[in-house]
């Protein structure tokens, strides 16, 4: 029976509202392995460690597979043991030897069966010589889930993890978003624990790539808990019942040959599994596998692919498969005989072929149900659905399929594409549009995290409209991906720079002749065309706001008014722009930060975002009212505030005094009166913003060179008294009364206090921050940082604006345990603090390089800087790891607020100290990307202060010899090794030596 125009309409628009169901993929993977106790022998246990800790090991596998979560890994060795951490505490899984000290395996499991039956228990063993009866307890119970064989890879731990994961949500996923299944039926441990880690790590990195087109990072997040799930089957009636309970949802099946069937090993079993199979489903992929060449034939009889699992190319082979047979590879349209008519990639290119393909080719692939498979191997499992379950029949003829299916992927693009990243087209694009992108490559960390919070405000609209008199949104963003820049590196044959030990102006003026790819140079032209506003230019590199070993600062930023008569010379200055952040990539500060993590930095790419500059014009000058940096935790925390309440910081201008370190007003959202900064008169004169950034706009063009404040103007406060923000956010201190108050408009002198914004709440700057915080924490699952600036909007009609400029996760690295430190360290400690950043103990130090108090001058601490990056230089050579010891705030690019190093000048550094010097005290900077990157990388970060028991005995450290010295920094070194252990619980930091 024909499906009339209604029904047809009908159907396109479910799939047009499929977007409002996206909330089900935050349902999926409901059940996940969060612990895993491992119980075993000292030695299996050290033979699985190897070279480092398993839960380490663990972690990695997950971070190199996009994979979020991972669990914790507690390791006991005996049976008792084990017991009394399953009274304590919560375990999904057991992961045992046969070796215990106190117990075979098989009591074991049976005792944990006994307390627990949901728990997964899993034998590992070190022996290819595993009896199956071994599994299954009294009244042939099976105890013992699942056994693998350790082949020393921990890419078996997580697919082990996987596994069970995929078994416990198959039944719920497969109901809530119709998620398909793989069914792997194998019943030797030693092949099921070789081939299954190929399979996940195949099912992942295909999904992942299937997945670039998405339109944002939270697609790419979320609907990676869609991708196919694979269950295992041991025997042949397992393997039916997972059939028969899933087969709306099977994808392909692969098969041993020879497995059990009533409890005996059938040579025939897989050939019969798979004929039942192919003659109930004709559009399911199959797969026979066996040691036995000889059984090839049988899956020639079948039409399915072979796997001899004793071949050098087992993973190349599944490779294959995975592309042609489950169809996670391009769609390729064909003719009945085989001839290749056209291709498609993505929903886009795919509704692109779809108008001009052949009827037979459109009729060819429909009979077979080709697109519903592709469909589903890109996670939009619900649209093949309902695609799966048509046929040409169904249509008045297939032209009116060929209409039909034409319309329907354009109904699911437009409704992906609501409120996130849109792929820029030169001639149709359209400047509502938040968020586009200018090729297929990566976007990089800086936008995804712009493209996520976009999508998590878009999910949240309870946020958007408790401000609704004020504007919360992205600047609209256009994203250069890393297509571009791998094309540019190519083109132009620089790639060789990434190891080539050149000056930043050196690289720079390579990358300057480069020639530009002509295509994203015509999406360029036509962007400008349509746009005059001032742009930001910003990095976003593949690592530049990663969770683990963030790049956050390293790159460059450059602003452009964007206002010249002449499209041409617009385009030429922002391409120009557009280099310098290429260039930066290869720089002297990101080649010695890859090489302290341990990366190639050729494996970094560079994306670059361009961005609507928010803020309004004043005379000559371009700037917001504010900006600043938010942290949804808190570091140190001061009065009533917890380290969960967060902190801010905030400045007039742009964002640059923030981000480097300048002087700036810090302030917890939540507590947004209490300002240690401002807790008297004269802290308020002593610290108030004297400085801000601004935008020099103009048409006179001038060139570019590596810094990036070209275009920036550092303007005296005492300039700009007439200018609307500066009036706004400014108190008069008048010296008669030594008194400040909260107006303009009395005699005295201004002084930047925010008060109308943290006072009197006339804009709701904390209040925002907080829900903002509160929202991003949850959305990212971690400690959030954001950048963000303000347009008050003083001298129009117009809502004020919020800008979201920004959002990363904030420092996370694993935990290594607890780190205790006695009362009798604190007593003997060289140096001791109670604001200490990290959770280690380290014992690898032994030269401390300090700036001499006796010499120090605050005007001289650009040549201090200069001293500390000839001695690092030398100590990176010798491999000598050091503590770097000096006043005020490290890393700021304020001369007179501490020393500042760029992070190329102490790559070597072990842990650094910021001291009191004379009462030169400076508030740390925890909004600057120094520190960001700092923590990231678990450096140790000790800030003294003039409080309670807080010291360091200077006394002993002039004691030290010294192998260099300059005027105004010392490298003195220790005979032995310097222990510093730092609690994370606590921040209690002691220095500690072996005076013996």
């Amino acid at each position: 029976m024909k499906l009339t125009q209604p029904e047809l309409d009908k159907l396109i628009d479910e799939v047009s509202d499929l977007e409002s169901s996206f909330k089900i993929y935050h349902e999926l993977m409901a059940w996940k392995v969060r612990r895993i106790l491992l119980v075993s022998s000292p030695y299996d246990a050290w033979i699985m460690e190897e070279d480092g800790r398993l839960s380490e090991h663990i972690i990695n596998e997950y971070r190199g597979l996009n994979l979020s979560h991972p669990p914790q890994l507690h390791w006991v060795s005996t049976a008792e043991e084990a017991f009394q951490r399953l009274e304590e505490t919560k375990y999904q899984m057991v992961i045992t030897m046969p070796r215990i000290a106190d117990m075979d395996a098989l009591a074991f499991a049976q005792e944990i069966k006994a307390r627990d039956p949901d728990i997964a228990v899993v034998l590992i063993s070190h022996s290819t010589l595993l009896d199956p009866a071994a599994f299954y307890g009294p009244g042939q119970a099976r105890v013992i889930d699942r056994a693998f064989v350790w082949t020393g890879d921990t890419e078996l731990l997580v697919a082990i993890i996987k596994s069970e994961e995929d078994k416990r949500n198959a039944p719920q996923d497969t109901k809530l978003a119709g998620v398909r299944i793989i069914l792997f039926v194998e019943n030797s441990p030693l092949h099921l624990s070789t081939i299954l880690p190929i399979l996940y790590k195949e099912v992942v990195g295909q999904t992942r790539k299937v997945l670039e087109g998405k339109l944002n990072e939270e697609h790419r997040l979320l609907v990676m808990r869609a991708r196919p799930k694979i269950l295992v089957a041991e025997t042949y009636e397992e393997a039916v019942a997972i059939y028969r309970q899933f087969e709306p949802y099977i994808l392909g099946v692969i098969s041993d040959v020879e497995f059990p069937r009533q409890g005996v090993l059938d040579p025939r079993a897989g050939v019969d599994l798979l004929r039942m199979i192919r003659q109930d489903r004709f559009d399911i992929a199959l797969m026979l596998t066996s040691v036995n060449p000889a059984n090839r034939r049988y899956a020639e009889e079948l039409h399915a692919a072979f796997l001899n699992k004793t071949s050098p190319r087992v993973r190349e082979e599944l490779h294959a498969f995975f592309i042609h047979s489950l169809a996670f590879g391009d769609f390729i349209f064909r003719l009945p005989d085989g001839q290749e008519v056209g291709r498609a990639s993505d929903l886009r290119s795919l509704e692109k072929a779809l108008q001009t393909v052949p009827a037979e080719s459109l009729r060819f692939h429909a009979a077979r149900n080709d697109f519903s498979r592709w469909l589903f191997t890109r996670t939009e499992t619900l649209l093949g659905a309902k695609l799966r379950d048509l046929r040409v029949e169904d249509f008045e003829d297939i032209e009116a399929m060929r209409d039909f299916l034409v319309r329907l992927i354009h109904a699911r693009r437009r409704a992906r594409q609501r409120g996130v990243v849109v792929d820029f087209a030169a001639d149709d694009f359209d400047l509502v549009t938040d968020f586009f992108k200018i090729g297929q490559g990566s976007l990089g960390g800086k936008a995804r995290g712009l493209a996520f919070w976009l999508s998590l405000m878009n999910d949240h609209r309870s946020f958007r409209h408790k401000y609704k008199d004020i504007l919360l949104d992205v600047p609209q963003t256009l994203v250069i991906t890393t297509e571009v820049f791998d094309e540019f590196i190519q083109a132009n044959r620089l790639g060789y720079l990434a190891e080539e030990d050149l000056s930043d102006q050196e690289i720079s003026a390579r990358f300057l002749w480069g020639i530009f790819p002509k295509w994203a140079e015509n999406d360029l032209r036509a962007f400008l065309a349509q746009v005059r506003y001032p742009l930001a230019v910003r990095s976003s590199s593949l690592l530049e706001d990663a969770q683990f070993q963030a790049y956050a600062g390293l790159y460059r930023t450059y602003m452009l008014p964007n206002e010249h008569p002449s499209l041409e010379r617009r385009l030429e200055h922002l391409i120009h722009a557009v280099k310098l952040v290429y260039a930066s990539t290869y720089f002297q500060g990101p080649k010695a930060f890859s090489r302290r993590i341990g990366r190639r930095i050729e494996e970094e790419k560079m994306a670059v975002v361009i961005q609507r500059l928010v803020g309004e014009r004043y005379g000559d000058y371009f700037y917001p009212a504010i900006s600043g940096v938010a942290q949804s935790y808190n570091y140190y925390p001061f009065a009533r505030m917890k380290p969960e309440d967060g902190i801010a910081t905030i400045a007039l201008g742009l964002g640059r005094a923030v981000v480097e370190g300048e002087r700036t007003l810090r302030f917890c959202p939540r507590y947004p009166h209490i300002q240690p900064q401002f807790s008297s008169v004269d802290d308020i004169l002593k610290n108030a913003q004297t400085h801000f950034y601004a935008l020099k706009m103009g048409e006179d063009y001038h060139v570019l060179d590596i810094t990036d404040s070209e275009n920036l103007v550092r303007r005296n406060v005492s300039d700009a008294l007439d200018e609307p923000p500066v009036q706004y956010l400014s108190s008069t201190y008048v010296p008669a009364e030594h008194r400040i108050r909260d107006t303009v408009m009395i005699p005295g002198y201004r002084v930047l206090t925010f008060a109308n914004v943290l006072k009197y709440r006339q804009f709701p700057l904390p209040d925002i921050l907080v829900d903002a915080l509160e929202l991003a924490k949850m959305g990212m699952g971690a400690e959030v940082e954001m950048e963000f600036s303000v347009d008050l909007k003083l001298t129009t009609k117009e809502p004020p604006e919020f800008a979201f400029l920004q959002l990363r996760p904030m420092t996370a690295r694993a935990e290594l345990g607890p780190v205790d430190i006695t009362e009798e360290e604190r007593q003997q400690a060289k140096c001791y603090s109670t604001h200490a950043l990290g959770n280690f103990i380290n014992r690898e130090m032994r030269d401390i390089l300090y700036v001499k108090p006796e010499s120090f001058d605050i005007a001289k601490t650009v040549q201090i800087a200069q001293e500390i990056g000839r001695m690092n230089a030398r100590l990176v050579k010798e491999n000598r790891p050091y503590l770097l010891i000096g006043p005020g705030r490290w890393g700021t690019s304020d001369r007179w607020l501490g020393i500042p190093v760029r992070w190329a000048d102490i790559s070597g550094v072990g842990a650094i100290v910021e001291a009191v010097y004379d009462n030169f005290r400076v508030e740390p900077s925890q909004g600057s990307h120094f520190f960001h990157n700092i923590t990231t990388q678990g450096i140790g970060y000790i800030n003294l202060s003039e409080y309670d028991r807080e010291h360091i005995d200077w006394a002993w450290l002039r004691s030290l010899p010294v192998v260099e010295e300059t005027e105004y920094v010392a490298n003195a070194r220790l005979e032995r090794p310097m222990t510093m252990k730092v609690d994370g619980r606590t921040h209690e930091c002691v220095l500690l030596v072996d005076e013996a």
